[in-house]
């Protein structure tokens, strides 16, 4: 490309997961803001492109194949997938090393690109950029890429039906799943079924929410409850943006829906083990807590209990 020239098609990329696909979502409107005439890709793997799309924020979508090392005609039909886009710039808001590694498919022609690959023309380069929260981090980037404003996500717009679903007028949301991979970060499922039953007489009947391997789990949670509704496996992704907009506050381990729930404005309260860290990943919006302990078996029910009259405004 030369530079200098218009841009006129741009690849972002951002594979997921949910909570990094949410909190892309300011980066990705600041790149639609910036380049007006652009047409935009998102690279990106299912469910995350029906929420791109209802943003409003890529005009196409690709989906990543995800080629394993020793598949070659994995990766060769992935470069020619890329290759045919004729991009003139690629932002790669996931900056990992398989991201990174897309670079190299532009071979020998490679687009203006914004990430952390080796020899890119417009790196983060920022030494201390894994230190940084991610939204500070993104804007930063695109910062260094000649973005100036981000805004913060948003989930505008995206309104889906949810007649079917049979919420009852007035709930609370509860996500006690998350990372298979990552137990530490799981509140207890006997602790999430004692705050079931303290919403259910004090505050709103609770809507658990999860992924289909959850809902045994969720089962569990809502078995001595019977005004809670179980729909863990049950709804879209965008059903799930519906959910956290009406519901009244929400509960989880920090997990994707919960970034949901925070960019959606709903009063949050998120339980934080050393599992993670919230000073790099933690859900940002407009009444959110976050509760942390060493371990999350030392999180009482009480203390949940008594964040919530704050998150609901004193309510």
């Amino acid at each position: 490309m030369v530079t200098g020239a218009p841009v006129q098609r741009i690849l972002v990329i951002k594979l997921g997961a949910l909570g990094d696909v949410v909190q892309a979502l300011g980066p990705m409107a600041a790149i639609r803001d910036h380049f007006k005439d652009a047409h935009i890709t998102a690279l990106t793997r299912p469910p995350f492109d029906t929420l791109i799309m209802a943003r409003g924020l890529a005009d196409q979508i690709i989906f990543d194949p995800k080629p394993a090392a020793v598949n070659v005609p994995g990766w060769l039909s992935l470069r020619s997938t890329l290759r045919s886009g004729a991009f003139d710039q690629v932002f790669d808001l996931q900056t990992s090393n398989r991201s990174s590694a897309y670079f190299k498919l532009f071979w020998p022609s490679k687009p203006m690109w914004s990430g952390i690959a080796a020899g890119c023309t417009q790196p983060h380069a920022n030494p201390n950029r894994n230190h940084m929260h991610t939204l500070e981090r993104q804007a930063e980037q695109l910062h260094m890429a000649g973005i100036e404003t981000v805004p913060a996500p948003s989930l505008d717009g995206v309104n889906p039906d949810l007649l079917s679903l049979g919420l009852p007028s007035s709930f609370t949301m509860l996500v006690p799943g998350g990372a298979k991979h990552r137990p530490g970060k799981r509140w207890p499922s006997a602790k999430y079924r004692d705050l079931a039953q303290q919403l259910d007489s004090s505050i709103a009947p609770v809507v658990v929410v999860g992924t289909a391997d959850e809902q045994a789990l969720a089962d569990e949670i809502v078995k001595d409850t019977p005004s809670a509704l179980n729909l863990a496996g049950k709804t879209s992704l965008l059903q799930l943006v519906g959910i956290a907009k009406a519901a009244k506050a929400a509960v989880g381990n920090d997990s994707g829906p919960m970034h949901v729930a925070a960019v959606a404005d709903t009063p949050s309260v998120v339980l934080y083990s050393n599992d993670s860290d919230p000073a790099l990943c933690a859900q940002r919006g407009a009444d959110v807590t976050i509760l942390r302990r060493p371990s999350l078996d030392a999180l009482n029910v009480d203390d949940v209990m008594q964040a919530l009259p704050t998150a609901l405004g004193g309510s």
